[in-house]
């Protein structure tokens, strides 16, 4: 169980656009729950957790219908969730809340990369970000998405919804004179 406390305390620092999770989070238990988990927690290999995996600490909840977590030398080094589709939730320092979904979140621990396919969905207040594959690096905040024959569509929010539009100047009428004109 402490291999997968590792794995999943590494998911929750899985928050796009190069924001900040709760910090306090980590300080909280972690819960994993699953229908049923077969594997080994030592050495080289994975454990597979079904049926229906959700994971909480703190304000961090992720869901899915099944997970693997790959272990090498006793440690977890990638977490793997998929279902139509995987959901993850978590709110950040700003008090602002991020939403996530995708067929499948892949997540890199070592590299602490995380991989978005199949359908994903990005949302904060910060923006939506949505296609087919994303990748996003948790430590430098690079993400790229697209560039496989797909579309990506970023949706950014002006910063004031709340601000009036500027007042239109009223039209000034201007006479020029015409050939001929005695002016």
């Amino acid at each position: 169980m402490k291999i997968l406390f590792a794995a999943a305390c590494a998911i929750s620092l899985l928050v796009p656009f190069a924001a900040s999770a709760k910090s306090t989070d980590r300080n909280e238990d972690m819960a994993i729950d699953a229908g049923a988990q077969s594997g080994t927690l030592v050495g080289d290999g994975k454990t597979v957790l079904s049926q229906g995996v959700i994971v909480t600490q703190g304000t961090l909840d992720l869901r899915s219908s099944d997970a693997e977590i790959y272990m090498k030398d006793g440690e977890a080094v990638r977490a793997v969730f998929t279902g139509k589709q995987a959901k993850l939730k978590q709110q950040l320092d700003d008090g602002t809340w991020m939403d996530a979904s995708a067929d499948r979140i892949d997540y890199d621990i070592k590299s602490e990369v995380l991989t978005m396919t199949g359908n994903y969905h990005v949302k904060s207040a910060r923006g939506t970000n949505a296609g087919q594959k994303m990748t996003y690096n948790t430590r430098t905040g690079e993400m790229n998405s697209g560039g496989d024959g797909t579309r990506v569509r970023t949706v950014i929010p002006p910063k004031n919804k709340t601000a009036a539009p500027a007042a239109a100047t009223p039209a000034t009428k201007t006479t020029v004179p015409t050939a001929g004109s005695k002016k």
